[in-house]
């Protein structure tokens, strides 16, 4: 998914009526928000952020210090770790890497809903709504994290849904 549709998405998850205008720079495609009142924003971690503010809703940012430095982590796993690999070995050692983190968690800062879960949500939908069955039980607590993200209201809008069975059919 390009990066303006992702931050159209957050725009409407956020509650902000539709008045940005988003383009792309680059080979990467990397998006800028040209804002009325100051310089242009560069950068999806960025305008994201600067969407949450605009929102007043600071709290997806992180409530602690240490919370805020986790979703900054994981905002800037999301650009330099998920995009541009479309590589199927590179999505198996992404997914692995991440099973394995949310193994004791809710969510990527632990148990509070950030920034970080919306963003890595939809960076990840294109891979997880591929994946098989069993795919889907090897990973299981991406597959937890991200069912759970989906029904997050307002969250997955127009993207499909990725269905999850809730019995495992594999051992």
């Amino acid at each position: 998914m390009a990066a303006a549709a992702e931050l159209t998405l957050l725009e409407k998850s956020l509650g902000l009526s539709k008045g940005n205008k988003y383009s792309a720079q680059g080979e990467r495609q990397i998006p800028v928000l040209q804002t009325n009142n100051g310089p242009s924003l560069t950068g999806l971690t960025t305008i994201a952020a600067h969407l949450v503010k605009q929102a007043n809703k600071e709290y997806l940012l992180g409530s602690t210090a240490e919370e805020k430095a986790i979703v900054q982590q994981w905002l800037e796993y999301r650009v330099t770790r998920v995009d541009g690999h479309s590589n199927k070995d590179d999505i198996r050692t992404l997914l692995k890497d991440l099973n394995s983190y949310l193994e004791d968690k809710v969510y990527l800062t632990g148990y509070n809903f950030t920034l970080a879960d919306i963003l890595l949500y939809y960076g990840l939908h294109r891979f997880i709504v591929d994946l098989t069955v069993q795919e889907k039980e090897k990973y299981l607590n991406v597959s937890r994290w991200f069912c759970h993200i989906q029904h997050y209201p307002g969250i997955r809008q127009h993207l499909s849904i990725v269905v999850f069975i809730k019995n495992r059919l594999y051992t």
